[in-house]
C-alpha cells in the first residue's frame, strides 16, 4: 500500500472523529478504492502515549465506514478512557493500521507458538473458549520478547500470564500503516 493511501485514510479518520466532537474537519472520500472491504484499526495518541483504540479483525464492510466507525470508536468508546474531548484533538494524533487477513498458526504447545512468533511483524489474535484478544504488531515497540508479548497477550484476553491449553488458537496478521506525524509536511502540522 502506498503512502498515498494514508493521506486519503488520515483526514476520513479525523474527519470523521471532528465531527462527532462538533469541529469542522473536511476530508476526500472519493477514492473508489474506499468502497472495497477493509479491516482496519484507529489508534489515538497524544504526546506517545495511547489515547485509544479500536478496530476491526475481519473486513466485513467498505474500508470508508470501518476507518470511520474505528475512528469515533477510539475517541469515544475506548473503555480504557475517558470520550476524547473537542479541547483534546489539537494534540491528539491519529495512525490506522490497514490489517491483512488473518492466518491460522498451526501451533503444538506454548514453546512452538512462542518459537514461530516474528517480532515487529505479527499481529496476534488469542483466542480460549470466550477469551479473545489481539496485539498489533506496534506493540512489539513496548513488547519486545515473544514470552512477555504472548504472556501480556493472556493477560489482556482475561487469563493469567503462565495460561496454557492445548485447545489455544493463535492466528496472525500484518499491517500496513500510515500515522498524521509522517504527513506532517502535507499540514503544516507537528505533533508532539
Amino acid at each position: 500500500m502506498s503512502a498515498e493511501r494514508g493521506k486519503v485514510l488520515l483526514p476520513i479518520a479525523r474527519a470523521a472523529i471532528s465531527s462527532i466532537l462538533n469541529l469542522p474537519h473536511a476530508a476526500d472520500e472519493t477514492a473508489p478504492w474506499l468502497a472495497e472491504h477493509g479491516a482496519c484499526f484507529v489508534t489515538l495518541t497524544q504526546r506517545g502515549e495511547l489515547r485509544g483504540c479500536i478496530g476491526t479483525l475481519q473486513a466485513h464492510r467498505p474500508l470508508l465506514a470501518d476507518v470511520k466507525g474505528n475512528a469515533v470508536a477510539a475517541a469515544l468508546y475506548d473503555p480504557r478512557f475517558e470520550p476524547l474531548r473537542a479541547d483534546e484533538l489539537d494534540v491528539t494524533e491519529v495512525e490506522i493500521s490497514l490489517l491483512s487477513s488473518t492466518q491460522p498458526m498451526e501451533i503444538q504447545d506454548e514453546a512452538d507458538a512462542l518459537a514461530q512468533l516474528r517480532p515487529g511483524i505479527d499481529g496476534v489474535i488469542f483466542e480460549y473458549s470466550s477469551y479473545r484478544s489481539t496485539f498489533l504488531p506496534q506493540v512489539w515497540e513496548q513488547l519486545s520478547e515473544p514470552h512477555h508479548f504472548l504472556a501480556q497477550l493472556k493477560r489482556k484476553a482475561g487469563l493469567s500470564s503462565n495460561f496454557w491449553s492445548d485447545e489455544v488458537k493463535l492466528s496472525r496478521y500484518t499491517v500496513t500503516k500510515w500515522r498524521e506525524s509522517e504527513f506532517a509536511y502535507l499540514t503544516g502540522k507537528q505533533h508532539e
